[in-house]
């Protein structure tokens, strides 16, 4: 298998939201067919008709989306494709690889309730497995895969090692239901073996999935594909993820300001590592990534490292393409999109604002001096910072502003100077002049501010704060 291009999927169920194990198996799968220049499909899950709902389905490409990990071609349906699971079933049928049960529910149940008192094995074992088609009475049927009886399974897993099943461990699953539909475990394998599945890399909750999946592949004769079984994610309290422990949809994160790629760097070191490197690019990391560095313990769900994360990503990431995200989360959130004299100031700010920020709350806070509107009214403590004295050394800043040079330094001389002038340290005059230009006492440095605004607005401001 290693000469075969590397193909991966996702195959989420569209019951609910993304949930953020699954989005970390996405990016695993992701991760792994990226980095070499293999695909990465999408197949919806969606045979449970009762539970799965376009909404829910809507929600997982969005998730996706907006994590950034794109699939190639178009999703599939499981459910569109019932005809070819059933085909699957009826060729093992016809090749005695399969039979049909005319066991009842309550004849299994009967079974099950016997042995459970006897002490003995629940295991169901057909009377029907080797029966004459003579003897098959006209009433409804399942079809069973016939399992070996003997013997021992090996699932060859390259983050679990070697597992070992005994046969007689496994009982003859259904394949087709007695109405005809397939059941989800021979779908699954028939949908990876018809995509061309090379990798699963799944939850090990599946793990016991990949046995009872090779007996189908097995009687089928196909190749098994390379099975990855990642430990599941707990909360901080290594008990497992649960609404207790917070958000648990990936849109949820979206909502709270957090980036897409400090997203994809924190779940891609939940579970795998790469020695002790803990922020990387997307290219780093699908150049690293491999099934190796994940493993087999549960990994533990830390917001402080998230946020640790997410003020890297901000730091470094290009001021164009932070602005765009942060237009996105505040549709996400429903909160209307910036005039376009706000979005070249957010621009201009951009290396100011998102400095030490851990989301985009945060950008945006820091960001008010652009975002609110003249006449600016003070907060509390700003207020406070605006009395007489000030307001009068302010008047004394603005013809030294209008004939100064618009550059740092010479506005930092100016203020600096009248401060001097007064007997005042920078801070003292910076704080009034903070309250004049911002409204508030928290904000980003004077002179970084009146750089952005220019010099129009910086002296139409304190104006507005000296009257």
């Amino acid at each position: 298998m290693s000469d075969t291009p590397v193909v991966t999927r996702f195959a989420p169920s569209p019951t609910g939201f993304l949930h953020i194990g699954g989005a970390r198996t996405a990016l695993f799968n992701w991760l792994y067919a990226r980095g070499r220049g293999g695909k990465f499909l999408l197949r919806i899950e969606d045979t449970d008709r009762e539970r799965s709902t376009p909404e829910a389905t809507e929600a997982i490409l969005k998730g996706l989306t907006w994590l950034g990990l794109d699939w190639d071609g178009d999703p599939v349906s499981q459910a569109a494709r019932a005809d070819r699971h059933a085909e699957v079933a009826h060729q093992l049928l016809s090749e005695g690889k399969a039979y049909k049960c005319f066991a009842t529910q309550d004849e299994i149940e009967t079974f099950r309730e016997a042995a459970r008192a006897d002490g003995r094995s629940t295991l169901y074992r057909s009377p029907w497995r080797d029966a004459d088609a003579a003897s098959h009475p006209d009433a409804p049927y399942v079809v069973r895969v016939k399992a070996p009886l003997e013997g021992e399974m090996t699932i060859r897993d390259q983050v679990q090692g070697d597992v070992r099943i005994r046969n007689d461990q496994l009982d003859d699953m259904v394949l087709l239901r007695s109405d005809g539909t397939p059941t989800y475990m021979l779908a699954v394998v028939v949908d990876d073996h018809d995509m061309g599945i090379t990798h699963v890399i799944r939850g090990d909750d599946h793990l016991n999935n990949a046995a009872r999946q090779m007996l189908v592949y097995t009687a089928m004769g196909w190749g098994v594909p390379i099975w990855a079984h990642i430990p599941l994610i707990h909360g901080p309290d290594g008990k497992k993820l649960s609404k207790r422990h917070g958000a648990l949809g990936v849109e949820e994160y979206q909502l709270m300001g957090y980036p897409a790629a400090a997203m994809r760097n924190y779940l891609a070191r939940l579970g795998w590592s790469h020695g002790d490197d803990e922020f990387f690019t997307d290219l780093q990391a699908q150049e690293w990534f491999d099934l190796k560095g994940i493993g087999k313990s549960p990994a533990r769900l830390d917001f402080k490292k998230l946020d640790h994360l997410t003020g890297q990503h901000m730091s470094v990431a290009n001021d164009a393409a932070l602005l765009h995200e942060l237009e996105q989360y505040r549709s996400a959130k429903g909160l209307p999109g910036f005039d376009n004299d706000k979005t070249e100031g957010l621009l201009a700010a951009m290396p100011t604002v998102k400095e030490k920020a851990k989301s985009f709350d945060q950008i945006l806070e820091k960001a008010y001096f652009i975002l609110t509107e003249r006449p600016i009214q003070p907060d509390e403590k700003a207020a406070k910072a605006l009395d007489d004295v000030s307001r009068g050394i302010l008047r004394e800043l603005t013809p030294r502003l209008q004939t100064a040079t618009w550059t740092r330094p010479e506005l930092e001389e100016s203020v600096g100077a009248l401060a001097q002038e007064h007997g005042l340290g920078l801070g003292k005059l910076a704080q009034p002049l903070r309250a004049a230009l911002a409204g508030r006492m928290a904000s980003p440095s004077v002179f970084d501010m009146m750089l952005v605004l220019g010099r129009a607005e910086t002296l139409a401001r304190i104006l507005d704060a000296t009257e």
